[in-house]
């Protein structure tokens, strides 16, 4: 290929060489890439002129230049926060939890509140942990410990006191208090339930989110992530709106990565919210940061049985219950809200588990669609576990992104002993159809949910070609896989294209140069070592952002 910029560009800043690239749609070994004032220069196996007296050279060494990631679903600022709290997360089982807790609490005889998370449900019987368990390790002070996966909370003693919350207190529309028999809470609240003790939580400071926000940044930079979108900006659960927090560091030069922000609905309010929304957007808009999407949460998750299902749940015998789980937002509302969202030019990024869910979104977006027309506003969907088999072929037509977090589709105890009982075999079969989407034409995006779990682009795109983790020995639904160039564009173009970012998530000739160099070169090797690759080199417009660049 000869390089349509040669003669142009002699002197490029950087140059790297010495192996493949993948241009956010295919594998192409054996390119040299320069970059020139932030910008991609020249892609060519021609590389003569390019190199200058200042020309900094990287030796990829046989690896893999690629561009940036970007994570279409992640939390940073709670990941930031969770890491500098009582980090739950590496530990598994209730004695690591208490020795975690209880080292914690040593360490911070100040704090007011015990504040954390990352707790496995599959750790405790019936997926709901026990106050008097957390009693024995926190002492007087109120404990408050989201799970996993952000929808519950192990709460203590001396919280639901804190709260008023007894065997007289009713659930919540949106969720549930766990209970003994005569009525009193054990210490789980899901889904909405969580925001009865949450509320109480002191608020996170402006100083802690700008802090949580460096932390998280620079830790997605060394997985090569250099862009992404917050799922929530806005109050929710025990959380501060970390909007601020972004407007500060993209005013004063500190945010390095590419950030789009979905303003949180508050499902318990209706159309009323809508201004406030357009108010809260137009007031933030940097070159690294604005705030035009909006996140719907449609339904909870399988595992409590809030995911909103078509027909209802089975008992662990195997007959059907009476409960199909929740729509937090009632779907002929729903339509409402997604098409004025529309006309006010908002992307709509809806979550969405269960397949009734599911539906109920494609069904707003088709409204929208019918009402508006197409406004190229990129709306997508996050999660999809379960999507009916006739609504497979919706997405493609209506030009709705699948936002895949692909990680989840593997057995594990989560799916093994609180999913796949309860869903049924039918319904199982089912889940995470990366493959069906992607055969049926949807545009695909990828993102993490951390710290719901690993922001680690690589593990997710493992899974997302093996359907399983390293180890394992038997993959999830495997006619499901994605080859791994489809994988790797789901999470270089197709999110940069759902956040707008057309001008990145490629390498080609005036991109922007947010890449990432991986010391290994998955293409070259098995399938079941991609998970192994590790990011040695982040840039964000050119600039080293992570890791060791160059070579000279």
């Amino acid at each position: 290929m000869r390089n349509p910029y040669h003669g142009e560009v002699a002197g490029v800043d950087t140059l790297f060489v010495n192996g493949s690239i993948f241009d956010g749609h295919r594998h192409r070994p054996g390119l040299t890439v320069g970059v020139r004032a932030g910008r991609i220069a020249a892609v060519t196996a021609d590389p003569a002129g390019l190199r200058g007296p200042n020309t900094e050279v990287v030796d990829l060494a046989g690896g893999l230049l690629l561009p940036g990631f970007v994570d279409a679903h992640i939390h940073p600022v709670q990941g930031g926060l969770e890491r500098a709290h009582c980090d739950l997360s590496p530990a598994h089982g209730l004695a690591a939890y208490q020795e975690t807790i209880a080292r914690y609490v040593a360490s911070h005889p100040d704090v007011p509140w015990i504040l954390g998370g990352g707790w496995h449900q599959p750790d405790f019987p019936g997926a709901a942990p026990r106050k008097a368990d957390l009693d024995a390790v926190t002492g007087a002070r109120p404990a408050f410990l989201v799970n996993a996966d952000h929808h519950g909370a192990w709460v203590n003693t001396r919280a639901l006191q804190y709260a008023g919350i007894d065997a007289t207190t009713p659930d919540p529309p949106d969720g549930r208090i766990e209970r003994a028999l005569d009525g009193t809470p054990t210490g789980t609240l899901h889904e909405g339930a969580m925001n009865l003790v949450g509320r109480l939580v002191p608020p996170t400071t402006h100083d802690e989110q700008v802090a949580a926000l460096l932390d998280a940044q620079a830790y997605l930079h060394s997985l090569g992530v250099t862009g992404w979108q917050d799922a929530i900006l806005g109050e929710y659960a025990n959380l501060s709106d970390a909007t601020p927090a972004y407007a500060e560091l993209a005013r004063d030069g500190r945010l390095t990565a590419r950030v789009v922000g979905a303003l949180w609905w508050q499902r318990d309010r209706g159309a009323e919210q809508l201004q406030e929304l357009i108010e809260r957007r137009d007031a933030v808009k940097f070159p690294r940061f604005r705030a035009d999407s909006v996140k719907i949460m449609q339904d909870g998750v399988a595992e409590n049985f809030t995911a909103g299902m078509l027909e209802p749940y089975f008992d662990g015998c195997g007959c059907r219950t009476a409960n199909a789980g929740l729509s937090f937002v009632d779907p002929v509302a729903l339509r409402s809200h997604v098409t004025q969202l529309d006309a006010a030019g908002f992307q709509v990024h809806v979550h969405a588990i269960g397949d009734r869910a599911v539906r109920e979104a494609l069904d707003a977006f088709e409204a929208a669609l019918t009402e508006n027309g197409d406004s190229d506003l990129r709306h997508h969907i996050a999660h999809l576990q379960v999507i009916h088999p006739d609504d497979i072929g919706r997405f493609a037509r209506l030009g709705v992104a699948a936002n895949l977090q692909a990680l989840w589709a593997v057995y594990e105890p989560q799916m093994t002993e609180l999913t796949i009982p309860f869903l049924g075999p039918e319904r199982t079969s089912w889940q995470y159809p990366f493959g069906d989407l992607a055969r049926s034409g949807t545009r695909l995006a990828a993102g993490s949910d951390w710290p719901v779990s690993s922001p680690d682009p690589l593990a997710a795109i493992h899974v997302a070609v093996n359907r399983r983790v390293p180890g394992d020995p038997e993959a999830f639904l495997p006619e499901q896989a994605l080859d791994l160039s489809t994988a790797l564009a789901a999470y270089t173009s197709g999110s940069a294209w759902l956040n707008h970012a057309d001008d990145t998530g490629r390498i080609e000739g005036g991109a922007l140069a947010d890449l990432v160099v991986l010391e290994r070169d998955p293409f070259t090797g098995p399938a079941d070592e991609i998970g192994a690759a590790r990011v040695r080199a982040t840039y964000v417009e050119g600039e080293c952002v992570f890791g060791d660049h160059s070579t000279r």
